[in-house]
């Protein structure tokens, strides 16, 4: 179904201004990472964009998520600030986890992101008890939490789906399926590969989405959300995406062996940003990616700057 037509220049803009950012953000990560200054090992959301921007465009500002350790891309589509992020990638005191979380541990509680988890399907517990207090405590907000095709194979989130149903609660589950848990492939781990069809079982509706197209993302996360917030309770997406570089790093990784080039190169031909574009005329394009510029040079500049935590640091030796 297509949600185009409906979006206002507002949204449509929104949506491309946050993919930049996304982008942007990372495309410098991975420019300065062999400098060092980052030692914070960093699983990139470079592919996955539409996913993560597409869901928090559809949020509300009172609204919960509950992202995984690919955490960047949620932080920041959900309002994380900017500054705090590289902070914490640079382990500094100003980062938004005092620099003892890192790029799997990140959180900004005024936005909304409630933590993210380096354990695989971790917060979805989380974001179960979350979505259950603001029921008993008779809010409208909803909760969504993200993971990956890797999480459904973990209990949690079969126990998860079934009590969220029982429960009515407004909650939505977003899997970005990328096809590989590590470097291995879906089809060599799980024997029913429609992973929104696990939502039948449970009694919930599960619906499939094209993880690189934001627009799509957007108005399937859009009805769902409504749904929740009126007492319709949980919804489980499958976003089907691609990350292009290595699972955990700032490299390509096709001499691994695991994925060609041609499939990597199949899917970069369908980059969220690219499917994206038309969102925006082309002279408002070039602002945004200046204004993007402008702010990501601050914050890298900012993140140097700032000292470590004091209990890291010999006395004498702070910045």
């Amino acid at each position: 179904m297509s949600h185009e037509g409906a979006l206002s220049a507002e949204v449509r803009r929104r949506l491309y201004y946050r993919l930049r950012l996304l982008r942007q953000v990372e495309e410098r990560i991975v420019a300065d990472y062999h400098h060092k200054e980052m030692r914070s090992p960093p699983h990139l959301y470079i592919g996955h964009e539409a996913v993560a921007v597409g869901v928090c465009t559809a949020l509300r500002a009172d609204d919960l998520v509950f992202p995984y350790y690919r955490s960047h891309g949620w932080y920041l589509a959900k309002g994380g600030e900017l500054k705090a992020l590289m902070a914490e990638l640079f382990g500094r005191e100003t980062g938004c986890s005092k620099g003892w979380g890192g790029s799997m541990h990140v959180i900004d509680l005024k936005a909304g992101v409630m933590g993210t988890s380096a354990i695989v399907g971790g917060t979805i517990s989380h974001a179960l008890g979350a979505a259950l207090a603001l029921r008993m405590q008779g809010k409208t907000s909803v909760v969504a939490v993200s993971f990956g095709d890797g999480a459904t194979e973990e209990g949690v989130f079969h126990e998860a789906l079934n009590f969220a149903t029982l429960r009515r609660l407004p909650i939505l589950f977003v899997c970005e399926n990328n096809l590989y848990s590590t470097n291995t492939h879906i089809r060599d781990r799980q024997a029913q590969l429609d992973i929104y069809r696990r939502a039948e079982g449970y009694g919930l509706p599960g619906h499939l989405v094209d993880g690189n197209d934001v627009v799509a993302v957007y108005g399937e996360a859009a009805q769902a959300i409504a749904r929740a917030r009126s007492g319709g309770g949980p919804t489980l997406l499958e976003c089907r995406t691609y990350r292009v570089l290595e699972h955990c790093g700032v490299n390509a990784d096709d001499d691994l062996g695991y994925r060609t080039a041609n499939e990597v190169a199949q899917w970069r031909a369908r980059d969220p940003l690219t499917q994206a574009r038309h969102l925006v005329a082309g002279n408002e394009a070039e602002r945004i990616v200046e204004e993007i510029r402008v702010s990501v040079d601050e914050a890298f500049a900012d993140a140097r700057s700032s000292p470590f935590p004091a209990s890291l640091v010999p006395e004498g030796a702070r910045p």
